[in-house]
């Protein structure tokens, strides 16, 4: 969930580019989770996330061997893994600007919107290092590459049309559909777009869409969390749909024989409710999921 400054800086650039704030919150929440800053060494840092193909590919020589050789490079798509914390993500890119600066920064995607490095002749900066200060002056930068990207790769368009498919496969690529992306898109479009701040907006009821995934909250969020935590995948009951919820929910799936999408959809609410010990101390379980089963349109 973002603060009321950054939806506001949101808010700013997507004036600035004649983009619709709802649409660019909807692109900045899915992208970002509701996470725009990590605090690395006393200062607020965009968070980042590094791609060793793309180094691997920005090296030769005596470089690559030595990147390689440290696990900071490779031609294999994804075999260089990004650390959990972003405190030690910023660590491993310092390791790599110790080899190749200009490489390590075109190497990264920064901020809320994921944009790499690599794009910043592209976008219209004069070097990496001008992309990258951008991002560091804060959400509304972060917010303007995003945007930028969008106006450059031809997006604009699908987003004023509210096509969520045809963006969700211009910006996240042809894959787009094994996460829902254009499915979560629509729905943070409808809870951005629904009048209010964003805290009123990112809270409103989650019956609306039929579907329980990021960005979703209220007392029906609630309810799942306290069934999964019944069912031994133990959450905070906080009403908000984050990443340890979308977690859990995914395991759940997994175990359960689902689609490990991450999405509470109706499947999975049947699938929690036939699990769900609904004698003794399980009673008030039944007693939310039947009110579930009625916002979702599900026989109890």
């Amino acid at each position: 969930m973002f603060t009321q400054a950054t939806a506001d800086e949101i808010r700013k650039v997507a004036a600035e580019f004649g983009i619709e704030p709802a649409a660019l919150l909807a692109v900045a929440e899915i992208e970002s989770g509701g996470d725009v800053f990590a605090v690395i060494d006393g200062r607020q840092e965009p968070l980042i996330r590094f791609e060793g193909h793309y180094f691997d590919r920005r090296l030769s020589g005596e470089a690559q061997a030595r990147a390689r050789a440290e696990g900071l490079a490779s031609p294999d798509t994804g075999a260089v893994a990004n650390p959990a914390s972003q405190a030690a993500r910023w660590e491993l890119l310092e390791r790599a600007a110790g080899i190749d600066r200009k490489a390590a920064y075109e190497s990264v995607s920064w901020g809320l919107g994921q944009v790499m490095g690599a794009h910043w002749e592209w976008l219209g900066f004069p070097d990496v290092d001008a992309l990258v200060a951008e991002a560091r002056t804060g959400a509304g930068g972060q917010a303007g590459l995003m945007a930028r990207f969008i106006r450059k790769s031809g997006l604009k368009d699908a987003l004023e049309k509210r096509d969520w498919e045809a963006f969700a496969r211009g910006y996240n690529g042809p894959g787009f559909r094994r996460n829902a992306y254009d499915t979560k898109l629509a729905a943070a479009y409808r809870r951005h777009s629904g009048g209010g701040d964003v805290g009123e907006s990112v809270g409103a009821p989650a019956e609306r869409t039929a579907l329980l995934g990021r960005g979703s909250a209220g007392e029906a969020v609630r309810d799942l969390q306290r069934n999964l935590s019944a069912l031994g995948y133990p959450l905070a009951a906080d009403g908000i749909f984050g990443r340890d919820t979308e977690k859990a929910v995914r395991a759940f799936q997994r175990d359960h024989g689902l689609d490990a999408d991450g999405i509470a959809g109706p499947r999975t609410f049947a699938a929690i409710g036939e699990a769900l010990p609904f004698g003794g101390a399980g009673g008030w379980a039944l007693a939310a999921w039947r009110r579930v089963s009625r916002w979702l349109g599900l026989r109890s």
